[in-house]
């Protein structure tokens, strides 16, 4: 895949996380780079760096959610430089969330970034948390 097809890349991260919200990890999983270096910030809190505990974080990430669909992923910023880039995201979901018996509403603000090794985008960083809309100054106060 070289830069002027990083669209593809979107499509895959959406088909991964529309597998996610099913509970099933693996294609998700598939879209990260298999190295010591790799992070993960899921919405859950903390942060994961390396390939086996990034791999873990997010098989928990899968067990919590059940019967869900990707709802839409609005482009918030994309680039793509050199071996490099980021997409920059609000993914809205409806889900079951932690044994809920509803579907729920969830939207996500994400960071995305991407290296190419050799003729594929792997995922080398990802940050999702629910901070969607404006917040409150008061609300970085711990």
């Amino acid at each position: 895949m070289v830069a002027s097809n990083f669209d593809g890349v979107v499509e895959r991260l959406r088909a991964g996380l529309a597998e996610i919200v099913k509970g099933d990890p693996a294609p998700c999983q598939a879209l990260f780079a298999q190295n010591d270096e790799v992070t993960l910030a899921n919405p859950f809190g903390g942060v994961s760096r390396g390939w086996d505990n990034v791999a873990a974080s997010i098989a928990k990430a899968a067990a919590i959610y059940r019967d869900g669909e990707v709802v839409s992923m609005e482009d918030q910023a994309t680039a793509v430089v050199g071996d490099l880039a980021y997409v920059v995201l609000i993914e809205r979901y409806r889900v079951r969330v932690a044994g809920r018996a509803d579907l729920d509403d969830v939207a996500l603000r994400t960071t995305n970034i991407y290296r190419r090794e050799g003729d594929e985008w792997l995922l080398v960083h990802r940050q999702a948390d629910p901070r969607v809309g404006a917040q409150a100054p008061e609300s970085v106060v711990q």
